[in-house]
Formats: structure tokens, C-alpha cells, sequence
């Protein structure tokens, strides 16, 4: 397989990335105009959307939520804020809401929990992916902006009526500190498998890191080990996320010094090529 002159040839070529797609917040105003309210006082948004709370007008108000999972107004208590969730005047901040359900909240001032006074809902509705997980995925995937590695994804058939199947990936990359001659010691092969949900868009696999052995015929099974920081079997995880048939994400955590990145970053990856037969839906 000639997966690195593959990756080096289309770097050029392929330049789309995937992107988050996310509303822009939904403004609440906190107003005194015949009484102290929310407005609207109830909203509807997707998980990962945004509200932008801003106080409007008469006496300091706050927004507070039932549960007490947070107090804001001129920033967040827990947030760093030092405590400026107190009631205030001239105030606005947006907070992210990424779990579905309905939050509750109120002004500490003038209303209270449960609906009682002056309070509102974030009604926050759970977000069908545009595409879930299956085997028009599988093929080799890459960064535009870094064509030298990649991956091979294969997504196996679920059984009838299950919801999980397995799923393969292959990352062929290199070492932390690389190589400075062509011997291939820079190189590395991290291997991850395990089930994936066909409902969801996004699966996170645990992934080995195999060293050890020789080129053939010098290759012996018994000289394959699992390289990890610590004791347990696994290099780390690796999770994948896609927006479509053709745009994706990766992240990965690893105990490994040199290989972490705390999933503060995902990378970026375009579909490089698709196994033959295979049709992604709606195409």
C-alpha cells in the first residue's frame, strides 16, 4: 500500500476540514417593563447552542438556576467569575448549554424555583446527526494540511436488529522525536478497535502502540509487546467524530509522554479514498 506518496499527492488537492455547525445564541433580555421578566421566558435550542442573557432594565437582577448549576450576571459563580453572579445592573454573558433537557432558572431578587415569579426555561433538544457510523466510512482519511500520515478506517456490517458493530482503525504516523535517517525507526503504527454505536456519529476506541518485532522472516510473535506508560494494555483512546460522508474529526488521549494532546484540539480529517460498492446515504 502506498498510503504516504498517496497522502503527499492529494495534500494539495483536498482542502476541505471539518467544522462544527452552532446557532448563534438566542438572546433572553431581563427586563422591568410593567414587570420584572424573562424575555422570551422560555426558549428552544439545540445541544451545544448558546443563550446570551442580557439585563434590559429597573433593579439588579441575576439569573439563577434551579438546580443550582450555576448563578450568573456579570459572570458565573464556579466559572472563575469570583462571584460576580450577584445581582447587578448593566450585565450580559453567554452560556452554553450541551446537554438536552429543560433548565429551569430564575432572578434571586424577584422570583424563585419551580416556576414561582419571575423566571424562564432553556428547553435544550438532543441533535440528530446528519450521518451515523457504518461501513460507507471505511477507506483511508487524512489532514489536508498534513499529508505525510493518516488513517484506515474499516467499519464492519452490524448484525440484524443490533445496534453496535466493530470497528478497525490504523494510524499510520511516526514517533514523538522522529528519525533523522531513513531506517523507518520514526515510524509508527498505533491500532485501535473495538464497538462503535450505529445510532451515533462519534466512537472513541481504545488503542495499542506494538513494538518489538522484526521484518520477515525475522518475525517472531513472541517479541510483539504493548507499549504503555504505565501498566495497563492500552497506548490510549482514540475518538473519531464525522459531520458527513466526506469530513470528520479525531482526538486522542494517551499516557504515553509525547503523544497526548487531552483532546484540546481535534484534528481535522477529509476522506482520502472509499471502498468500492459502498454508497453513503443520500447519495
Amino acid at each position: 500500500m502506498k498510503l504516504q506518496h498517496s497522502l503527499f499527492w492529494l495534500a494539495g488537492l483536498l482542502l476541505c476540514t471539518a467544522s462544527a455547525s452552532q446557532a448563534a445564541p438566542v438572546t433572553v433580555t431581563v427586563t422591568a417593563t410593567g414587570s420584572n421578566t424573562f424575555s422570551p421566558a422560555v426558549v428552544n435550542i439545540n445541544a451545544g447552542d448558546s443563550v446570551l442573557f442580557r439585563y434590559g432594565a429597573g433593579a439588579p437582577h441575576n439569573v439563577v438556576a434551579d438546580d443550582n448549576s450555576f448563578r450568573c450576571a456579570k459572570g458565573c459563580d464556579g466559572d472563575g467569575a469570583g462571584g460576580s453572579g450577584a445581582l447587578a445592573t448593566g450585565w450580559s454573558f453567554t452560556k452554553t448549554f450541551n446537554t438536552p433537557g429543560t433548565i429551569r432558572y430564575y432572578c434571586e431578587a424577584h422570583g424563585g424555583p419551580n416556576g414561582f415569579l419571575m423566571s424562564g426555561q432553556v428547553i435544550v433538544h438532543a441533535v440528530t446527526p446528519s450521518i451515523t457510523l457504518g461501513g460507507y466510512l471505511s477507506g483511508n482519511w487524512f489532514n489536508a494540511n498534513q499529508g505525510g500520515h493518516g488513517f484506515q478506517l474499516e467499519f464492519t456490517n452490524r448484525s440484524t436488529g443490533a445496534t453496535t458493530a466493530d470497528m478497525v482503525a490504523i494510524w499510520f504516523v511516526y514517533t514523538p522525536a522522529g528519525s533523522t535517517a531513513n531506517d523507518g525507526t520514526g515510524q509508527n503504527w498505533i491500532f485501535a478497535e473495538g464497538d462503535y454505536d450505529t445510532t451515533k456519529n462519534t466512537v472513541t476506541l481504545p488503542a495499542v502502540l506494538l513494538s518489538g518485532a522484526k521484518f520477515p522472516p525475522n518475525f517472531n510473535a513472541a517479541d510483539v509487546h504493548r507499549i504503555s506508560a504505565d501498566a495497563s494494555t492500552t497506548w490510549g483512546t482514540l475518538t473519531f467524530t464525522f459531520t458527513d460522508c466526506n469530513n470528520g474529526s479525531v482526538s486522542w488521549h494517551s499516557t504515553l509522554p509525547g503523544y497526548n494532546n487531552a483532546n484540546d484540539t481535534p484534528l481535522a480529517l477529509t476522506r482520502l479514498t472509499q471502498i468500492a460498492g459502498t454508497t453513503c446515504p443520500g447519495q
